[in-house]
């Protein structure tokens, strides 16, 4: 079976998974019908449906007869047969309860085509235990999707012991056709990648303050703005439900033995019904006179760090050395399931895994807890010297360099770049500074690029603005100071390449993305996009060059008007102030900016280059811009690139620019 023999996808189960998951798979153009046990179940489900795809054409994420259409494709069922009969692929998203699951595809089984492929949304449990209560368990998998399945983009593709390679594939396939990246894990292994990962990290941040060795302060500070995860781990449990935690683990320590032993902390806050937000208090207290999670930004402690690093790299050697997943796919995994700024194979490598080994083996001899002892992929590796992406790792082809924040490709002669953090929104981390400088040096050096592309991965956001939470705890205003002029310096290299820079922005336009795009020589817009700088709500200002290069686009006038009001303006606005030189449907953005990205391409490049020089020479100096413009205008005088646009003019045909 082939993706595009599948035209009816089943989902059984109408709460918070289904119902998105049946949703995804509607507006992919699929149609879908929803099934759960109680008519009132099922229903809400079809009206949460409706009020997402309603939000969606809200805010210009989705046309309005889009929506409909996606609505119109939604059928909603209660008896099973019905529900089965005629499908082509079915999704499971019932209650994580083993004995649930195992009844519900006893019944399936009865009633669904021979040849439907079944997939289980289940985030722990055993694949190959599912697909054994079956007679088709070669085509059974797992395709876990991440909660909202709407907004996150990653699915898990999962192989039980009997999965064949060709519903893995098809599985795959399906994900990319909702619109989603799938990650596959190669073999059923509990918690799979993301939550292998996660789980573990927040059982040991229970540990650390069972034994006192640390406060719930310190380990959401040191989690959240020095290691630089989006949530502190007790502020991630509070808000996932500490129960869901505490079940995965229960699993886990099951079949994976002592080393996933649910920390004490959190079997009393099971048993005391405090499961976080859901109940209005947990790790935090969330009830009328509560805070909430307040995470403070000064208790950050090394010690901390090393420890539940190591615990994380711990975990990545088992998955690796158990070929369950590569780094590569467990680091994109997390990052895009877990919104990780990068992953823990990577961040394990930044440590050191000799040093993580070290820290993991005095622990042990510390306190004999089998959570603690080295997985021998991770003590191989230490004693070796080796980390989990080799020197070589993922190079580009020809360029020498790694990029992991960004991607940079030629096509023709327009070099593309593309900001590569769509589980963090493309926000712009020191790190994607390093990337985009790099990548401007490399396509600049490349005699076949004449213009430059920029946009941003996924279709949320071209870039959100600084990775603030992960910057917010570098307290220290020489380190502040040198981080502003390292963007101000990446920033302005763009703005002086050679080669026409075109920004194509779609969605989110804001703050550091909003500073970058400024840089570009032109820029184009979705109707659904927004732009502004919100430093000032934030207590900052621009601070990578937004001050000075704004006014000269929109005037001082306007560039006020947008910093000092930290508004968020329409892509027609931002057009009307002379910021944007177009806006264009969402539909026909990708076309219109390779479009305008080669007619770019094919204008003079040594004119092109002289253009932008005097330009900028004559931004604050009107004199020396008219030098730069002269001396550029003879030089133009002497090229075969003139003789060729002469030749084009008079013969009333295209010119056919060489660069000579």
């Amino acid at each position: 079976m082939d993706v595009d023999d599948i035209d009816t996808i089943a989902v059984l189960g109408a709460g918070n998974m289904g119902h998105g998951i049946a949703e995804v798979a509607a507006i992919a153009g699929y149609d879908v019908h929803l099934r759960d046990i109680k008519e009132e179940f099922v229903q809400n489900g079809y009206d949460q449906i409706e009020w997402s795809l309603g939000k969606l054409a809200e805010n210009d994420q989705l046309g309005e007869d889009e929506a409909d259409a996606a609505l119109d494709r939604v059928t909603t069922y209660v008896d099973f047969e019905e529900a089965v009969a005629d499908v082509d692929f079915v999704v499971e998203a019932v209650p994580e309860k083993m004995e649930i699951k195992q009844d519900v595809y006893t019944e399936l089984e009865e009633y669904a085509p021979e040849d439907a492929v079944f997939a289980t949304n289940t985030s722990s449990l055993s694949i190959t235990d599912l697909s054994e209560v079956t007679e088709r368990p070669e085509r059974f998998c797992g395709m876990h999707f991440f909660n909202p399945p709407v907004r996150m983009q990653l699915v898990e593709v999962i192989s039980g012991e009997y999965t064949d390679d060709e519903v893995l594939d098809l599985t795959e396939a399906l994900a990319e056709d909702f619109g989603k990246t799938p990650v596959r894990v190669r073999k059923d292994s509990p918690g799979f990648v993301v939550n292998r990962i996660l789980v573990p990290l927040l059982n040991e941040a229970a540990w650390l303050v069972h034994d006192d060795e640390a406060t719930i302060a310190e380990v959401d500070s040191t989690t959240k703005y020095d290691i630089g995860l989006p949530m502190g781990a007790f502020e991630l449990a509070d808000q996932v439900g500490i129960d869901v935690s505490h079940d995965v683990l229960d699993y886990m320590e099951s079949v994976l033995g002592e080393a996933y032993e649910p920390c004490p902390l959190l079997v009393e806050k099971v048993e005391a019904e405090a499961l976080g937000k859901k109940t209005g208090a947990g790790f935090y207290d969330y009830g009328e006179d509560g805070e909430g999670a307040d995470v403070p930004t000064d208790q950050i402690r090394e010690d901390v760090a090393d420890r539940l690093t190591a615990v994380m790299a711990n975990e990545v050697a088992k998955l690796v050395g158990g070929d369950v997943a590569d780094p590569a796919e467990i680091d994109e995994a997390v990052m895009l399931g877990a919104g990780y700024p990068e992953g823990p194979a990577k961040m394990a490598d930044s440590a050191g895994i000799a040093h993580l080994h070290e820290t993991l083996t005095d622990a042990h001899e510390a306190s004999s807890h089998p959570r603690y002892e080295p997985a021998d992929t991770l003590a191989e590796m230490a004693e070796a010297g080796e980390t989990f992406h080799g020197s070589g790792d993922e190079e580009e082809a020809g360029d020498g360099h790694d990029f992991d924040a960004v991607s940079v490709s030629v096509d023709g002669n327009v070099g593309h770049v593309e900001l590569d953090r769509p589980h963090r929104m493309n926000t712009i981390s020191g790190e994607l500074l390093d990337d985009l400088s790099a990548a401007i040096d490399v396509l600049g050096d490349d005699e076949d690029v004449r213009a430059i592309l920029l946009t941003g991965a996924g279709d949320q956001a071209f870039s959100a603005g600084a990775d603030v939470t992960s910057m917010a705890g570098n307290a220290d205003p020489i380190d502040a100071v040198e981080l502003s002029r390292k963007g101000q310096q990446t920033f302005g290299k763009l703005e002086a390449a050679d080669e026409p820079v075109l920004a194509a922005i779609d969605g989110y336009c804001l703050g550091g993305g909003m500073e970058l795009a400024t840089c570009a020589d032109m820029r184009l817009a979705t109707e659904r996009s927004e732009l502004g700088q919100p430093e000032h709500d934030l207590g900052l200002l621009p601070g990578w060059g937004g001050t000075q290069r704004l006014k000269h686009i929109v005037g001082e006038g306007r560039a006020k008007e947008i910093i000092f009001t930290a508004d968020r303006f329409e892509p027609e606005t931002m057009a009307d102030y002379g910021f944007v030189n177009e806006v264009v449907e969402n539909d026909e953005f990708e076309d219109r900016a390779w479009e305008l990205a080669r007619d770019l391409a094919a204008g003079p490049p040594i004119a092109m280059k002289y253009t932008k020089r005097a330009m900028l020479a004559g931004r604050d100096d009107t004199d020396a811009g008219l030098e730069v413009e002269a001396q550029s205008f003879g030089q133009l005088m002497n090229t075969q690139d003139l003789m060729e646009g002469v030749s084009a003019f008079s013969a009333d045909r295209d010119p056919d620019f060489q660069g000579e």
